[in-house]
């Protein structure tokens, strides 16, 4: 696979002390109407891949309204449904012999959502928030348990960090997961105080001095602060009604002190059946307290949107500013709006900076096209099919949706090399396979197959008879770097024509469109631009965001 690494693209203009760094603020904002590069690279950071359509629709807006429509309220999902009886499963007892079906239905569901999601951030924004507090399948073990959580990450993905913290450490597939269930006085486990300071919150450790945010006695108190926490309705075969409980008389009720990290903080211990609340709220609120705490989110969300790398320039010039507006009252619209609105965010050399995360490259492969999940109960067998296909090759591609490899989440999103590991001799050749499959027509879903309608996708083209118009037009859509005149002229003698002399396309072409049922010219048509698509499907360039 040729082309940019995108280590050599990773830094932005700010990186150098240029003109433009000594101009402008990072963080201000950018509020010039969007060319069609720029609203393409909003759209695909903030969505999981635009159609030609909305990268149209969006061309000539600021960042400012496009935000509006990309944060605006969306519908509750319907919930997913049990394939067998098409009711909602999280509405029945727990079923063993349903489950693997019941988990697999889950995870097609949100597949499914991500599919048909408009212009919105929301399913970027939960698929962020799922993989920071992680819960799984292989753990839960309980389909009910993971859609109540999902439901509970999509509901709070724009809103008010410290409201979520809250209802997520009360959460049933989080009190599983990290043995809340387990945390009672006298004998405190530590897991979820543990990964509540280390990855959901502070962090361990401050990037920029390296000294310890918290220390081991700050997590035993904090474990004391949550005991007397349980889930309710766990596999039950009787009820379907799953919360979480207080219970008091499991609840230590002395007082916790905190070391100097936390300034020496001590929560007052309660009793009684408000003690629970109470105590963890006063912890949130310790912790949110911290500097560290807001800039340890909004690193997390710069290398969701914008790079993975983070040097000092922007540490000082981007991520302080940001943190310092988080922390006025944890409200996520607000740095969302700022984030993606700053000039910073639309510095020409974060184009193409990121790898494709296997859904982003699945799912928006799809959405480009304007393949649409099939109606979960109108036409099962279909939607389960395509979703099942989809949750295959993420799969494969070491994107297990809901099932990440341990609580870090998906390596890419924290280890050293970030989205590059995405990338090994082992997915790159499954993602090229995912290419010709579905550019080939090769995919059946129920009565349906993938097929994407090129002759239709030539024809929104200023001049389809042109093949340098068509190309330059197609891949200014398609991928995120702008490619080299070299790279253009190959696209047109060596795959489009074949060696054929490029003014034959307008010959093609123009037989094509007098007689467009003729088979022949039709097939001489497809079978070009099918070619194409999937040579292009399989550059180096088009796995960049």
């Amino acid at each position: 696979m040729s082309g940019v690494a995108p280590d050599s693209r990773s830094s932005s203009a700010c990186s150098h002390d240029s003109f433009f760094c000594r101009s402008m603020a990072l963080t201000d904002p950018f509020r010039k109407p969007l060319t069609q590069a720029q609203a393409a690279h909003l759209l695909r950071r903030a969505t999981l891949g635009p159609t030609p359509a909305q990268i149209r629709q969006f061309t000539g807006q600021t960042p400012q309204t496009a935000l509006q429509t990309l944060l605006a309220t969306s519908p509750t999902p319907t919930p997913p449904i049990d394939p067998t009886t098409l009711k909602p499963f999280n509405t029945l007892a727990f079923s063993q012999p349903l489950q693997g079906t019941w988990q697999s239905a889950t995870k097609y569901w949100w597949l499914g959502l991500m599919l048909n999601e408009g212009t919105s951030l929301r399913e970027k924004m939960t698929l962020f928030w799922q993989n920071h507090f992680v819960s799984t399948f292989a753990v839960v073990n309980d389909a009910r348990y993971m859609y109540r959580q999902n439901a509970l990450l999509r509901r709070h993905a724009l809103g008010n960090f410290r409201s979520f913290v809250i209802d997520v450490t009360k959460d049933p597939a989080m009190l599983r997961y990290l043995n809340g269930n387990q945390n009672i006085v006298g004998k405190p486990n530590e897991n979820y105080a543990r990964e509540l300071q280390e990855l959901f919150t502070i962090g361990a450790t401050n990037p920029i001095t390296g000294t310890r945010n918290y220390s081991e006695d700050d997590v035993k108190a904090a474990a004391r602060v949550l005991t007397g926490w349980t889930d309710t309705g766990y596999r039950s075969e009787t009820t379907a009604d799953m919360t979480a409980t207080f219970r008091a008389a499991q609840h230590d009720t002395t007082d916790k002190p905190f070391s100097a990290a936390y300034g020496n903080t001590v929560i007052k211990g309660r009793s009684g059946t408000t003690a629970g609340d109470a105590e963890l709220g006063d912890l949130v609120d310790m912790i949110l307290k911290q500097p560290e705490t807001a800039r340890f989110i909004v690193r997390k969300l710069y290398r969701w949107f914008i790079n993975a790398d983070i040097p000092a320039t922007i540490e000082q010039g981007f991520i302080e500013p940001l943190a310092a507006l988080f922390r006025k009252d944890y409200e996520l619209k607000p740095v969302l709006t700022a984030l993606l609105t700053s000039e910073h965010f639309f510095d020409d050399a974060l184009r193409g900076a990121m790898i494709k995360a296997p859904v982003e490259l699945t799912i928006g492969t799809l959405r480009y096209f304007g393949l649409a999940a099939p109606d979960p109960v109108a036409n099962a067998t279909g939607f389960t099919a395509l979703m099942a296909y989809l949750q295959a090759r993420t799969n494969e591609q070491q994107q297990n949706v809901m099932d990440q490899p341990s609580v870090f989440g998906w390596r890419p999103y924290y280890d050293v090399g970030f989205y590059e590991l995405w990338i090994n001799s082992t997915t790159l050749a499954l993602r090229s396979r995912f290419a010709n499959e579905v550019s080939a027509g090769a995919v059946k879903y129920g009565t349906d197959r993938i097929t994407f309608d090129l002759i239709a996708q030539a024809k929104l083209t200023s001049d389809p008879a042109d093949p340098v118009k068509l190309i330059d037009e197609w891949t200014a859509l398609l991928f995120a770097t702008q490619l080299t005149q070299n790279q253009r002229d190959f696209l047109i003698d060596s795959v489009l024509m074949v060696g054929v002399p490029r003014y034959e396309w307008a010959t093609i072409w123009t037989d094509y469109m007098a007689a467009p049922t003729n088979p022949a010219r039709l097939n001489a048509v497809r079978t070009r631009l099918t070619n194409l698509l999937t040579y292009m499907l399989s550059m180096a360039e088009y796995q960049l965001n």
